[in-house]
């Protein structure tokens, strides 16, 4: 009896370890009554997004979701379109934490999706797309875009419509009001509020405002991205201070982080440093930057805070035309002179300061007050330093943006991301290629609050590029600011191709995203 028990106990094992083992696609088939799917993405190395190093994989795609990671038997199952992506990578589509622009404009977002971008946010700087947000919503998901859309409550664009305005000391009742407006735009499926403090209406806003808004934003749990006060030498560390101080109640990110007329990486190193010290003290705070070394912003930033509105310019002009001038010489003189302000809007877009200035034979300050004005053009600014901007780049706390747009003079608008890959990647080897996808695509996806991308894994969005990193290249420059970046030979938007071998499809796959 004990004989026979056993000797059939032996025979289980062996049968048992002749038994064929089932593999993870196969187990995943058993689990699945459908074996049609809408795309394979075949034999690529996958760079996930989190920063880890890349595996070889096959990839499927059902509607607009990763079904599966992992070796595909392609003889059990039904694709509509296979991709071969041997010799390649495939990663995340890439996420702009601060762009402009309009979906509806002439060029669309092409800009953004021919340099990887497939999820971008608006309304960024303190100014919405639209004062009625539902409408705009409502409009823009009529038509559509080529990538993913989130925006941003716009401070400035609250304060206008509260009629605030100007004012630079609220009542309580005009906070209440504004903190209506902004919890029903929220509501609405805005991922934040934006500040532009460098920027009117905000400059007006004191501390107590943006601290009675900076509750507001938490008690939705959303947060506050935000163009500092002063981006200056002198004056970026009170400016994040006070960012940081909104931080007591709410999440806060530093937009396109930067330190005007500041040198070296130390000088990195000390910013870098009191973000870090608030966050070993509790505060949520991250940060982007764009991989330039010229800001782009309205020509208003040169003139005083006195000859702006709601002040009377031609008053100003009339009242205190010799000290304007003063200012301005100076303001330029620091902001590295007339040679390094590009005009990139209005009747003179394309020349620099200086150049305008000798075309008219008369000093740039003159050039300012008579010919441009306030609110006459925009331009680069060329007054930050490469290493010191370097060190941004590469620390693993801050993600990538373009703070561009298709219609915008500057080449971040339409190189920022493949200039990372290009640049920091590919030739200086400052960052890793895992390093790089992830500041480009789980950080920033973690930031917005966008849980469902940003990672190559079952279950997310299926926003995917196919590429080969040393075919990437920027090919946007100053003189030239619109041409689309190339290399990024196969992207897929919310499970659809966009871009198939090098060449666009006439879609819009994008839609309107919220943070989870």
């Amino acid at each position: 009896m004990i004989r026979n028990s056993l000797f059939s106990f032996l025979c289980l094992l062996v049968l048992a370890g002749c038994t064929p083992k089932v593999s993870p696609f196969q187990k995943f088939l058993q689990a699945n009554s459908s074996k049609s799917f809408d795309v394979l993405i075949d034999n690529g190395q996958v760079v996930d997004g989190t920063g880890k190093a890349g595996y070889t994989a096959d990839i499927l795609v059902r509607g607009d979701s990763i079904a599966f990671i992992g070796e595909v038997d392609e003889t059990l199952v039904q694709v509509a379109k296979t991709i071969d992506a041997k010799g390649k990578v495939v990663t995340p589509g890439f996420i702009d934490t601060h762009a402009h622009g309009n979906p509806t404009g002439k060029r669309g977002f092409m800009n953004f999706l021919a340099m990887g971008a497939t999820t971008i946010t608006l309304g960024n700087d303190g100014d919405s797309p639209s004062q009625d947000l539902e409408s705009w919503l409502q409009r823009v998901g009529a038509t559509g875009s080529e990538v993913n859309m989130a925006t941003f409550v716009g401070h400035g664009s609250i304060r206008m419509a509260s009629g605030i305005k100007y004012d630079s000391l609220p009542t309580q009742a005009q906070l209440e009001k504004m903190g209506q407006l902004l919890r029903e735009q929220l509501d609405l499926g805005a991922i934040g509020l934006s500040t532009g403090l460098e920027y009117l209406p905000g400059l007006y806003a004191p501390a107590y405002e943006m601290e009675y808004l900076a509750k507001v934003v938490g008690e939705k749990g959303k947060f506050i991205t935000s163009h500092v006060r002063n981006e200056d030498d002198n004056a970026v560390e009170a400016s994040l201070e006070e960012l940081l101080m909104q931080g007591q109640h709410c999440p806060v990110h530093v937009s396109h982080i930067k330190v005007v007329y500041g040198q070296g990486k130390e000088r990195a190193e000390q910013i870098l440093q009191q973000l870090e010290r608030a966050r070993q003290q509790g505060i949520r705070v991250t940060a982007d930057v764009y991989p330039y070394t010229a800001s782009f912003t309205g020509i208003s930033i040169l003139f005083p805070e006195w000859a702006l509105p709601p002040h009377d310019y031609g008053q100003v002009v009339a009242a205190r035309r010799k000290e304007l001038a003063t200012y301005l010489r100076n303001r330029v003189l620091k902001r590295n002179g007339p040679e390094a302000t590009l005009l990139g809007s209005g009747p003179f877009a394309g020349k620099t300061l200086a150049q305008l200035a000798q075309e008219k034979q008369k000093p740039f300050e003159d050039v300012l007050i008579e010919d441009i004005k306030p609110g006459g053009a925009s331009a680069a600014y060329f007054v930050m330093d490469q290493e010191l901007q370097a060190r941004f780049i590469t620390d693993p706390s801050t993600m990538i943006c373009s703070d561009g747009g298709p219609d915008m003079r500057h080449p971040r608008g339409y190189g920022s991301f493949p200039l990372i890959i290009e640049e920091y990647v590919v030739k200086q080897k400052l960052l890793t290629l895992p390093q790089a996808i992830r500041k480009m695509t789980s950080l920033p996806a973690q930031t917005l609050g966008l849980t469902d991308r940003g990672e190559i894994a079952v279950g997310k969005k299926a926003d995917i590029l196919v590429f080969a990193p040393e075919k990437v290249k920027a090919t946007a420059t100053y003189e030239n600011p619109f041409q689309l970046a190339e290399g990024f030979d196969t992207i897929l938007v919310n499970g659809k191709v966009s871009k198939m071998q090098g060449q666009f499809l006439e879609v819009k796959n994008g839609e309107m995203v919220q943070r989870n």
